[in-house]
């Protein structure tokens, strides 16, 4: 089995796949009398002529490293951001697109503080929290057409830290 190493999760390492969403650096704006700091439209968010912006929680079952990735998916229709609900790293998976299948994967290791929105149509593993208790706001497409195309790997890969 091949194994792929997890790496920090940061912006410009993930940029061909989608947003990183973080409160880091300086705002772009101060609010609430000088009491918040808002760091202003980070996600490049995009559901489609047919679709709407929806917000769901989901409770994902805590996975362990190595991990071994048999299944990757694809949204064509729309974007999908995870905002985790509590400070837990998370696994992150995504590859370039061949011809329809995905290609070249890499796996990243969010840390506290960081979400991610997956731009449009980016083969994407599935939701992988590292400990409980697996609970994330999901920004993605509410709407009548199918939206998820999923890929199971012929070989299994493994994920190390």
């Amino acid at each position: 089995m091949t194994a792929i190493k997890a790496r920090p999760l940061t912006a410009d390492a993930f940029a061909p796949f989608g947003d990183v969403l973080q409160a880091v650096g300086k705002p772009d704006k101060i609010i609430n009398n000088g009491f918040c700091g808002r760091y202003h439209d980070r996600a490049r968010l995009d559901f489609g002529p047919d679709g709407r912006a929806g917000i769901s929680v989901f409770k994902a079952e805590p996975r362990a490293l190595p991990y071994t990735l048999d299944l990757l998916e694809r949204h064509p229709d729309g974007a999908q951001a995870f905002i985790p609900m509590s400070l837990d790293a998370y696994l992150v998976i995504v590859a370039e697109d061949a011809n329809g299948t995905p290609a070249n994967i890499r796996a990243f290791i969010a840390g506290p503080g960081q979400g991610i929105n997956y731009h449009r149509n980016t083969w994407h593993g599935v939701l992988t929290p590292l400990s409980a208790p697996g609970l994330f706001a999901v920004v993605d497409r509410i709407g009548e057409t199918p939206n998820l195309e999923e890929y199971q790997l012929p070989t299994p890969l493994t994920i190390t830290q």
